[in-house]
């Protein structure tokens, strides 16, 4: 069938899918564009190249595998062999720590042989005449004032020790632990209500002992001690322990032991002895009567947070 033009001119005929052309060459295999042709083929080129640039990508990779395998090899090497150096230096430390403290010790039990000498010769010198006897009864009673000569007698006991592990081996908390705080206001309750000598694990306290604290350990006078700390306090029994319960010192600790777990207890004690303390240093001194109000000498103590003694 023809179809005519407006100018007279005869158009062929054409199929009736004509308009369908895009897909009919699509089924039938034909380039659709001569640039899918030319996709295709920088496509097959790089494909051609792909495992080159692979081989080298995943050689990189493995080569950085091994150098950081070496680093960390290297870096634990270094590690263990310093763990041998650093328990060597620990250990010496260590065994410094107990050489020290075993020489010390020595000398404080030299110390106290030697003011037991001391002592027995000036009784015997000062009984020698009513003056002398006047003056060691002086010496005594002041000696026992300022914790220098051992006591012994009738005592209450307060013991103090952190709260049971819970948790795992953890204290329930910080608070469970006991602090340098809480022994100072112990032992300033205790000699407001009337002791008369007070040791801490059997050290002996004086009136201007320090009472605190260095990481983990409560230093008394620079010396640590370990819990259970237990408070000696020597005197009448029944007046320390009626005070102490009614104290504010008293209601704090049964406070910590009921709310943070510290355990705190007392006990009474028939025979109960306390050392001399250590004595102090000097600084300036004048005859008792001069100056003031005729005070003898001066001593000091550690500084820092200490007791107080009415």
């Amino acid at each position: 069938m023809n179809e005519r033009r407006q100018d007279g001119n005869t158009r062929g005929w054409r199929r009736p899918d004509a308009s369908m052309s895009l897909l009919s060459d699509l089924f039938a295999g034909k380039v659709l564009d001569p640039g899918y042709a030319e996709a295709a083929a920088r496509r097959e080129a790089a494909g051609e190249r792909e495992p080159r640039r692979g081989r080298f990508r995943h050689g990189g990779v493995l080569l950085v595998l091994i150098v950081v395998g070496l680093l960390i090899a290297v870096a634990v090497a270094e590690v263990r062999r310093s763990e041998p150096v650093a328990q060597q230096q620990r250990s010496r430390l260590i065994g410094e720590i107990r050489t020290r403290t075993a020489e010390s010790d020595e000398l404080q039990r030299r110390l106290d042989r030697l003011r037991a000498d001391t002592e027995r010769q000036r009784v015997a010198a000062l009984a020698r005449s009513e003056a002398g006897r006047r003056a060691r009864a002086d010496l005594t009673a002041a000696g026992a004032a300022a914790a220098a000569v051992p006591v012994e007698g009738t005592a209450l006991v307060v013991t103090l020790a952190d709260a049971e592990p819970q948790d795992g081996g953890r204290r329930r908390a910080d608070a469970g632990r006991v602090y340098d705080q809480d022994l100072q206001v112990l032992v300033n309750a205790l000699w407001a209500a009337g002791a008369r000598a007070i040791g801490i694990n059997g050290q002996r306290l004086t009136p201007t002992t320090a009472i605190r604290t260095a990481g983990e350990a409560i230093l008394v006078d620079y010396r640590p001690l370990t819990g259970p700390y237990e408070v000696t306090a020597l005197g009448d029994r029944d007046r320390i322990e009626g005070a102490l319960r009614r104290s504010a010192a008293g209601r704090r600790l049964q406070a910590l032991e009921d709310r943070f777990g510290v355990r705190y207890g007392t006990r009474r004690t028939d025979e109960a002895r306390l050392p001399a303390a250590g004595a102090l240093q000097l600084r300036h001194a004048r005859p008792r009567g001069e100056g003031g109000r005729g005070e003898g000498a001066r001593g000091e103590g550690p500084r820092g947070e200490g007791t107080r003694r009415p």
